[in-house]
């Protein structure tokens, strides 16, 4: 699949999904780990660094710790695609229960580059015309200062250091290219956080539909 965009709006046993996931988990398939709430489901590939959000339409509200044969497939829609860049954890690490446990759990995504299509033409806040590169790149080397040399300067962005943050990692977000990106390491929080930001890594791209 040349845009994993392409994904979007897809139910949950939609063949081109499955074609996708197939391609990334050879030579076995993968049953993903279902997460279910009244407002979303989530299919988690912790050996693949993939979790995948779908998003209940038609009224539809599932419940709590649904299996993945209880769910109404064709009331699910794939709302956003989450690609992690994590090392794999040690057995120790894996058995944690914090929220930052949770995250190591995924491997890193086995697709690199992954590449992205943009439009080769974006506006700044004022509306100034800056031309861009038809693809990003993303690699698991990725730095904050290279997404910032493509997309140009984020739409929204967050976390770092501060009192209403608090050790959140910065993230930045291209709305209209529908990317968002989570930066780890210890460049990024901290005190002055966004001043090193630029040489954090990628940690977890959450992929959407563009604004």
């Amino acid at each position: 699949m040349s845009d994993i965009r392409q994904l979007l709006g897809l139910h949950p046993h939609s063949p081109r999904l499955a074609d996708f996931l197939l391609s990334i988990a050879l030579p076995v398939p993968v049953v993903p780990e279902v997460k279910s709430y009244p407002d979303a489901v989530y299919f988690n590939y912790f050996s693949l660094g993939l979790s995948i959000l779908f998003s209940p339409t038609g009224g539809y509200k599932p419940a709590p710790s649904l299996k993945l044969t209880d769910l109404k497939n064709d009331s699910l829609v794939l709302d956003s695609i989450y690609i992690y860049n994590v090392p794999k954890p040690t057995e120790h690490r894996a058995k944690g229960t914090s929220a930052r446990a949770a995250e190591l759990a995924f491997s890193t995504f086995p697709i690199s580059p992954l590449i992205l299509p943009i439009n080769p033409v974006a506006h700044d806040k004022d509306g100034k015309a800056r031309d861009r590169l038809p693809n990003l790149e993303i690699r698991p080397q990725t730095t904050g200062k290279d997404f910032v040399q493509i997309l140009g300067e984020p739409d929204r962005k967050g976390g770092g250091a501060g009192p209403s943050s608090g050790s959140i990692g910065i993230w930045c977000e291209w709305s209209k290219d529908g990317i968002m990106v989570e930066f780890g390491g210890d460049e990024a929080k901290g005190p002055q956080a966004w001043e090193r930001g630029k040489d954090a890594v990628w940690k977890i791209i959450t992929i959407f539909s563009p604004a």
